[in-house]
């Protein structure tokens, strides 16, 4: 082929390039002019919603908001309906299907709705959420009503059906995955989950009730206090830090906590996590209206590494000897890339740039020996609140009889007088009273047995108790007299 002929089909494919440009150019001016004529003869607006906004593999939050408020406002006008059951587990909820016009009315102006799908125009493979098929909410209103709508009926929709998604939702417990289990598509890579069934309440829960209103009190101030943590500048989380020895209820105490605030809770499992950048990829994928538990701290990794004691230097000013003094023995050493989970990336997430990640967040830890965590995991503005589960005393007792043998009767607890003073006497666990309270164990039904039970443990327990203190006290002796011999 000559040079003119390469020269002639160059030339030729540049035109017709130009050519549909030219042509896509047009229909593109020729769609604007329609819809622009069509808007004079028209006197309706449309708004539509996709399932999927900007953050593509999670569902629009505005979207969700849309089908809980149809489903509850006007699932009654809608003739196509899905089913499931709802939070209780025991009757169906009803919720609008796809492919119908659903109307509403709000202060004088109907608002025509339609809920539809589309499919792709051609066949796919697909692992992002979205991709496969695409749902739509499109609401229709006379454009009389355009700043209205905007401007009051779009928020009360999005306010109303937010309320009723908390409302209907089914609580869950979740708990992290392996890393090796992790993929790019989402919070279930992430987080494994089932359903929060726990029964405990602040109304059964054996404590000082002193304390039990003073926490309760927080609560309230932390769940209605999003205005205020913003007016303070501050993120929108509270740390608990629950310390005791076991069996003093420290796990049904996140569990009423979890009841009374309606909560979603995420038992996190630190032996699971590998580096810092794990971490932060599991508390960005919480969700907001969450606890965040990390059960015996202490324990669970190496997060409680003593502080350096480094001595200033004597020439110059000593800064870097007082920075020695003040960074956890973690922060300098090289975090090798993230090839570890250190004091300082949890510390990040629980109380740095990232622990704003989301709002509307408790964070609990508990440990049975408080004197082996770092200070700077639990100082105040981590760990905000310090709440000590103690051993059982009468208060707790009187409740714990309440619950396991129905009874108040202060006569009852009079023929018993013994087990108030044995109870401000022994160390005795609020687990180890209830068990021994509790009829089903021995086939008891009588709540004067199970009292007099009680008595006996108690009895048992202080004589345990004072040999055991003889027996520190005579080998105290002994290695004084040894001392002395030699």
């Amino acid at each position: 082929m000559g040079s003119s002929d390469m020269w002639a089909g160059a030339g030729s494919a540049l035109a017709s390039l130009f050519v549909l440009f030219s042509m896509a150019k047009s229909q593109v001016k020729v769609t604007l002019w329609f819809n622009k004529i069509a808007g004079y003869f028209n006197p309706y607006i449309q708004i539509t919603i996709p399932e999927y906004g900007a953050q593509r593999f999670k569902r629009s939050d505005f979207f969700v908001a849309i089908e809980a408020y149809l489903s509850d406002t006007c699932a009654q006008g809608a003739r196509k309906l899905k089913a499931d059951l709802g939070s209780d587990r025991s009757k169906p909820q009803a919720a609008v299907d796809d492919d119908q016009e659903i109307v509403d009315t709000f202060h004088g102006a109907t608002l025509w709705w339609y809920a539809y799908k589309e499919m792709p125009s051609h066949n796919i493979i697909s692992y992002n959420p979205g991709d496969d098929e695409r749902r739509f909410y499109r609401v229709t209103f006379h454009r009389r009503f355009r700043d209205f709508v905007l401007g009051e009926y779009v928020p009360y929709v999005l306010n109303k059906g937010r309320a009723v998604t908390v409302q209907n939702r089914q609580r869950r417990l979740f708990t992290n995955n392996t890393s090796g289990s992790w993929s790019s598509y989402g919070q279930k890579a992430f987080w494994s989950h089932v359903e929060f069934k726990h029964p405990a309440k602040f109304e059964t829960l054996a404590m000082d009730p002193t304390e039990k209103q003073s926490i309760i009190d927080d609560l309230v101030a932390f769940k209605d206090g999003e205005d205020y943590y913003k007016k303070i500048g501050k993120p929108w989380k509270r740390g608990y830090l629950l310390f005791g020895p076991p069996g003093t209820g420290k796990s049904t105490m996140i569990a009423a906590i979890a009841n009374f605030l309606d909560y979603d809770v995420y038992d996190l499992e630190l032996t699971a996590v590998n580096n810092n950048t794990e971490l932060r990829k599991l508390f960005i994928e919480i969700t907001g209206k969450s606890i965040i538990v990390i059960e015996d701290i202490d324990c669970s990794v190496d997060l409680v590494g003593k502080r350096k004691v480094a001595k200033a230097h004597k020439s110059g000013s000593g800064c870097e000897g007082a920075m020695d003094k003040m960074l956890p023995k973690e922060a300098n050493k090289d975090d090798k890339e993230g090839a570890k989970m250190t004091l300082s990336g949890m510390l990040n997430v629980i109380d740095g740039l990232w622990s704003a990640c989301g709002g509307e967040r408790i964070i609990i830890f508990t440990t049975n020996n408080k004197g082996k965590l770092d200070p700077a995991l639990i100082r105040r503005g981590r760990m905000d609140k310090h709440i000590e589960m103690s051993y059982c005393r009468y208060e707790a007792f009187k409740l714990l009889a309440s619950n396991y043998l129905d009874i108040t009767d202060h006569n009852l607890f009079e023929q018993f007088g013994e087990i108030q003073q044995l109870l401000e006497e022994i160390d005795m666990s609020p687990a180890d009273v209830a068990e021994t309270l509790m009829p089903m164990s021995r086939n008891k039904r009588d709540a004067g047995v199970c009292l007099a039970d009680l008595v006996v443990a108690l009895r048992n327990a202080k004589e345990d108790d004072e040999a055991a203190k003889m027996k520190e006290k005579a080998k105290a002796t002994e290695k004084e007299e040894i001392s002395m011999e030699e």
